[in-house]
């Protein structure tokens, strides 16, 4: 039996705020409920026709586990209705939509809210098992005097705590963080740090310039210190003189990723509500597009940033879509380095015979089609909601250029890569 197409209806997310900021206060959970009340208020869904809430997660909450199930009952989804977390690192958003539409093929649902959610402010720091152990130890402590020669046995380094950002970013089979991927990639291809900073500033010029598009997508969140209504990361006066004095990050001596040159480090959380093409007819809904295909791929680790590469490349033996059918095209920005790599290898006739095994270069993506509003250098990376953010941006770029065609890719941190082609309706 042939399987109906996956559409999605609607979407909202809270604004990107830079990790410290404005929405710090609020747990990954928070977040997620945020836009999930915020989307069946915008559609008018009854939430007892959803079959499952599907969200992704990269750094969940140790005391919202499976943050999923927690966002969808606090926004008063019924407790009949399952929820799943899923975790495929920066592509998390998208494995939550790919999810849906495999849940609807093997006929397991119909209507689904899916989406992603980070509080990268609140992903915790960690003590060591030798401080636990120790802890372990005093909270077992029975007598004065034992609970005095337990305190007497801990020692300095135990109190220096492990960041777990810091641990989530680094790849622990290849032992590179992903910035240290980036500086990998920059080298290889030959990327500048001239053409990285050109990339951000075009990133920032173009999120600024599209504040009011954005205006569209964001619902506001209401805290007691005010209302958070715009993302707070696009630098209205940003120059290339700027970002040529900022020192590089993660190869001090000759490295060329800068944190100016790489995605900010975020929180937020978006919401989209997806369904079957039939029961979007029978409700009434107008959707904004579907999902026509899609693939992930895997590829080495320590040059993760690759990752769109091997997948668009794969969806396209999947799809016989390719390069130049895409009217949008979204490629995250985790590193401008890495972006640049990604063009320079879908254009190269050698990384094609070579790494791809293919007789034709994938091709060029022009810049008028790439990230057109801005990326996740201006606009922020919150990983486990990226994916999600990407599709509902290039949805709501092709309604308003009457366009047919999206392509949304990312790469994915223990070197995977996500490909999904999107169409208007």
């Amino acid at each position: 039996m042939k399987t109906g197409r996956l559409v999605i209806i609607d979407g909202v997310r809270t604004p990107f705020c830079k990790m410290g900021t404005d929405l710090a206060p609020l747990g990954a959970d928070e977040l997620g409920r945020i836009v999930v009340n915020a989307l069946l208020t915008r559609t008018g869904l009854d939430p007892n026709r959803i079959d499952e809430v599907i969200f992704g997660c990269v750094g969940q909450p140790a005391d919202a586990a499976n943050v999923a199930r927690v966002i969808a009952l606090r926004a008063g989804v019924p407790e009949h209705v399952p929820a799943i977390t899923v975790h495929r690192n920066c592509a998390s958003g998208c494995e939550a939509l790919t999810q849906a539409y495999e849940k609807m093929a093997a006929n397991r649902g119909s209507v689904f809210v899916v989406g992603g959610t980070e509080s990268m402010s609140q992903i915790p720091l960690l003590f060591k098992q030798s401080a636990a152990a120790r802890f372990a130890a005093l909270s077992k402590a029975k007598s004065f005097d034992q609970k005095l020669r337990t305190l007497a046995s801990f020692r300095p380094s135990d109190f220096q705590p492990r960041i777990g950002l810091q641990l989530g970013l680094t790849d622990p089979v290849c032992g590179l963080n992903m910035g240290e991927t980036a500086e990998l990639l920059a080298r290889e291809f030959g990327v500048t740090r001239e053409a990285q900073d050109e990339v951000a500033l075009e990133s920032h010029c173009r999120a600024v310039a599209a504040r009011d598009k954005l205006t569209e997508e964001i619902s506001p969140v209401y805290l007691n210190s005010g209302v958070i209504t715009n993302d707070n990361g696009p630098r209205p006066n940003q120059t290339l003189e700027a970002l040529a004095r900022l020192k590089p990050v993660f190869d001090r001596k000759t490295g060329t990723v800068t944190a100016g040159n790489a995605s900010q480090i975020t929180d937020g959380a978006v919401a989209l509500l997806v369904m079957s093409e039939s029961k979007a007819n029978e409700l009434g809904f107008a959707p904004l597009g579907c999902l026509a295909g899609y693939a992930y791929a895997g590829c080495d680790p320590s040059r993760m940033g690759l990752g769109p590469v091997f997948a668009i490349a794969k969806a396209e033996l999947l799809t016989g879509l390719a390069l130049p059918d895409a009217d949008v095209v979204e490629i995250n920005e985790a590193f401008a380095a890495q972006v640049l790599a990604v063009l320079k290898a879908m254009g190269s006739e050698k990384f094609a015979r070579k790494v791809l095994k293919r007789d034709t270069p994938l091709g060029a993506v022009p810049r008028e089609k790439l990230n057109v509003n801005g990326g996740a250098i201006a606009l922020g990376h919150p990983v486990g909601a990226t994916g999600a953010r990407l599709v509902l941006a290039s949805l709501k770029e092709l309604k308003r250029r009457k366009a047919k065609r999206a392509l949304v890719s990312l790469c994915v941190g223990g070197g995977q890569g996500a490909a999904l082609w999107l169409e208007a309706l």
